[in-house]
């Protein structure tokens, strides 16, 4: 027999079960459209796959998340897309969020499927894989994705896996007749999960306020690992922490999960889900939601389409607006008041509530805190609601953190047991939402400096390299100027040099000519002089303009860059103007000399 623990606190307030279970479940039919949120599970939204006009069949892929944690939504029925619009969605702050509006034809046409016959032949990544693709969330809670829920990480074997069945919470019993009338099912899932994850152990936990389920549960699983474990009837038994403590004696560490010491809880509805996707191929489009209270005639428990209007659902259990005082989705302790019918069911919907006034009454007035220290008695998580409370108030969030408010699992225990009437659970609820969106506030400024200094280090590396970029260009001018220099300086010494052979040469050719000219003279006994050469002349004349121009051209380099070789080629500009004055000049009287002579 299994040993068990019990936790902290906990209360006993009505449970009013009683009302739901005397009759089988039934089918909620199909209404005149259903309405899909787009988000009905932590993690990221669904992005469409489908537009208006699209015509699609019942069990077909209509959304699907693209990017980080999600599962796909799927059209609970065959017909048309109508719209994808902002619709109102279950949330506690009556909060609009963007929907796929499905018009049924009535039909019901499935779209093909694909069971598995022996899922023990697949690779387990597989078949969390097909998990996936068909939609399933946890439904028992915060509509976790179960497919991330069973890949645990790799340091953390999962020695326990406890299936929850306790469903503590006052007026909800879908899971009870689940349990009672789907047993081989859910334990069909409960095979699946535990091949996954190959537990030690597998624990099937239910209150001893559900003794068909008990005995549904135990014959279900007769020759398998599987334990049906009963425990005692204590809010909040079913919360995950608390009923890991109860059956196992270990509690979860703050801000840890339990997986962190080698447990895991998964919903029987989930189980079911599981089961029907791998054996059945069928993706998660209809779950049981209990529908109760004063307000209807025939409270009771219905396998409602995913998307169906809360107010169809009322319907189907003899509504009776005029009588309902507060509609409440969810149960009484950790559900919220539901002021638009028009909100659909979706996969974490596990009860809907039309109270009367003498059945669940209006809280009256918020009074002043009188230190009672009824709410830590009754606390589960041993924390300190009163100052969370006053912590909560004040807006001072650090100092409410700091006393582990995300450790609050908001079941209600305190505002239940207050003298005062202080909506506790709503104050911490503020007070998380704020944190959360400070965090994410946080996290986009974070985001954004790092783009910021991305973009800085990214223009400096630019600039950086721009740099280095102009200092390469002026180091090639310099050296293009240095060499440049250098031939310039050469270049004098060459033209220096070839003038005075220049001239030399011609001192030779004179005195040669000279001497050649004497006997000639002498033979003619005529005085005559030697005819110029004007072609030579013309060609000396030509030499030496073009190295005046070449001069010029490096004296005007030089000068614009501000050499330290101008004075020099300003002297060899001079010489060579100077010796194009002297061409000029000796082919000017060579000309007036031939003109004389040829006049003669």
């Amino acid at each position: 027999m299994t040993q068990l623990w019990n936790f902290p606190g906990g209360i006993h307030p009505p449970e009013n079960k009683h009302q739901s279970t005397a009759r089988p479940i039934r089918k909620a039919g199909i209404p005149e459209r259903l309405i899909l949120p787009l988000q009905q599970h932590i993690g990221a939204p669904a992005e469409p796959l489908v537009q208006p006009g699209d015509k699609v069949l019942k069990g077909q892929k209509l959304a699907d998340v693209t990017s980080g944690m999600g599962v796909p939504v799927h059209a609970s029925t065959s017909g048309t897309i109508v719209g994808i619009e902002l619709l109102p969605v279950p949330h506690p702050s009556g909060m609009s969020d963007w929907c796929i509006v499905l018009e049924p034809d009535g039909d019901d046409a499935w779209c093909e499927l694909s069971p598995i016959a022996d899922y023990r032949k697949l690779h387990r990544d597989d078949v969390l894989n097909l998990i996936r693709e068909a939609g399933i969330s946890g439904m028992g809670g915060a509509g976790f994705p179960t497919n991330i829920k069973l890949r645990p990480p790799s340091d953390r074997k999962v020695s326990t896996l406890i299936i929850n069945g306790a469903e503590c919470e006052p007026y909800i019993t879908a899971d009870d007749m689940a349990m009672r009338e789907r047993a081989d099912q859910i334990h069909g899932g409960i095979k699946i999960m535990s091949w996954i994850l190959r537990p030690e152990r597998c624990v099937i936990a239910i209150e001893d306020n559900k003794p068909e389920a008990v005995e549904a549960m135990r014959k279900a699983s007769e020759g398998t690992q599987a334990e049906v474990v009963v425990v005692p009837t204590k809010y909040p038994s079913g919360g995950e922490k608390q009923l890991i403590q109860i059956l196992t004696g270990m509690e979860v560490p703050s801000g840890g999960i339990p997986a962190d010491i080698g447990v895991m809880c998964q919903n029987v509805g989930t189980a079911m889900a599981v089961y029907r996707a791998i054996n059945r191929g069928e993706p998660l489009i209809s779950r049981i939601t209990t529908v109760t209270g004063a307000g209807v005639d025939d409270p009771g428990n219905f396998e409602a389409l995913i998307g169906t209007p809360t107010r169809h659902l009322l319907d189907q259990a003899g509504f009776h607006p005029e009588r309902v005082n507060r509609l409440i989705l969810g149960g009484p302790m950790m559900g919220y008041t539901l002021e638009d019918t028009s909100v659909p069911v979706i996969k974490t919907t596990n009860c809907l509530i039309a109270a009367t006034e003498n059945e669940l009454p209006m809280p009256p007035p918020e009074q002043p805190c009188i230190r009672c220290g009824m709410c830590a008695e009754v606390c589960p998580m041993e924390l300190l609601p009163q100052q969370l409370f006053w912590h909560a108030r004040a807006q001072d969030f650090d100092r409410a953190e700091h006393l582990n408010l995300f450790d609050c699992i908001e079941c209600g225990a305190c505002s239940f047991v207050c003298p005062s009437s202080i909506p506790l659970v709503q104050y911490y609820r503020y007070a998380k939402g704020e944190i959360r969106t400070q965090r994410a506030e946080q996290i986009k400024a974070d985001r954004a400096r790092e783009r910021f200094e991305a973009r800085q280090a990214r223009l400096e590396r630019e600039q950086e390299e721009k740099e280095r970029r102009r200092e390469e260009r002026a180091r090639a001018a310099a050296e293009a100027q240095k060499k440049k220099e250098a031939e310039a300086e050469k270049a004098v010494a060459e033209g220096e040099a070839t003038d005075e052979r220049s001239a030399r040469a011609a001192m030779v050719q004179q005195a040669l000519e000279r001497k050649k000219a004497r006997p000639a003279a002498a033979a003619t006994s005529e005085a005559s002089t030697e005819k110029p050469d004007i072609e030579s002349l013309e060609k000396q004349l030509n030499q030496a303009k073009g190295k005046l121009e070449t001069m010029e051209s490096m004296l005007d380099d030089a000068r614009a860059a501000q050499a330290d070789n101008v004075e020099k080629l300003e002297r060899a500009v001079a010489k060579n103007l100077d010796r194009v004055k002297r061409a000029e000049d000796a082919l000017t009287e060579a000309r007036k000399q031939l003109e004389t002579e040829d006049g003669q």
